[in-house]
């Protein structure tokens, strides 16, 4: 028979549990503004006025006027899941996501930290801050006609960033910004090891330049996820790069665009 001291724990470690699991529910439908489904629209002016309906927002097919991402409740459910079991199997290394918007996948993460009490693992925010680089076509043929470089709705300062991290009281120092296009700061990134990498560049350019510098310093058991795997041209970076340095593991496909690998072998 159990003594009362014994079930007095368990109850306690019961009453933590659910209460994280309630903390990180109410973090994502904050972030992805599921809550208030009605009020948001689009961020594109033509479309400003579109009421967004809970599909959108669950496949993260829109771009929305006031969520702090766009990546869809889907996303951050596969997000989740990752950071648990990463979590869970003492995986080592830091989180990263290079193009992060207006921050929310970020903050999920440094609030799944939180949740866990986590403090000797960081949550890298890379990006350029100003939108989008112009396609170099010679270089990347893969990008050229890509027009994303134009879309202002795209370039979130990173004092935003830093505002919206500090509305959740998530602005701390387990929060890193990486500040510039990822060609220039990620080869020089003072980054020893990841547990998590999320690339979220739109482009070939900037998906191969986050696996060409991340992917070695991903852990054993660590994730490589994928925000635009839909889009042609970062599946064909990613297809490459993984032709390219043997890696076999299979892509879990999450929603109509974002995929991850769970990474089994040293490379």
């Amino acid at each position: 028979m159990q003594s009362i001291e014994n079930s007095g724990t368990i109850v306690q470690k019961n009453v933590e549990d659910h209460l994280r699991s309630r903390y990180i529910d109410l973090l994502s439908n904050t972030l992805t503004m599921a809550l208030w489904n009605a009020a948001d629209g689009h961020t594109t002016p033509r479309l400003a006025l579109k009421r967004l309906g809970p599909e959108a927002r669950e496949d993260g097919r829109d771009w929305p006027a006031l969520a702090h991402t766009m990546i869809g409740r889907a996303r951050l459910k596969s997000l989740r899941s990752c950071v648990e079991r990463v979590l869970a199997d003492n995986v080592p290394g830091d989180f990263i996501e290079t193009g992060v918007w207006r921050g929310g996948a970020c903050i999920f993460m440094r609030g799944m930290l939180d949740a866990h009490g986590i403090r000797d693992r960081r949550v890298w925010v890379a990006d350029s801050f100003q939108g989008l680089p112009r396609p170099d076509r010679k270089k990347y043929p893969a990008d050229a006609g890509d027009l994303l470089y134009r879309f202002k709705q795209l370039a979130i300062s990173r004092s935003q960033v830093e505002e919206n991290f500090r509305r959740y009281g998530l602005l701390d120092d387990q929060v890193v910004f990486l500040e510039g296009y990822f060609r220039d700061t990620l080869p020089t990134a003072p980054i020893e090891q990841l547990a998590i990498v999320r690339l979220d560049g739109d482009m070939y350019e900037s998906t191969m330049d986050g696996l060409t510098n991340l992917y070695s310093k991903l852990s054993v058991g660590g994730y490589l996820i994928v925000d635009d795997y839909g889009l042609s041209r970062c599946r064909r970076a990613v297809d490459e790069f993984r032709a390219t340095n043997g890696i076999s593991e299979r892509i879990e496909t999450i929603d109509w665009t974002g995929a991850y690998w769970r990474k089994t072998a040293t490379r």
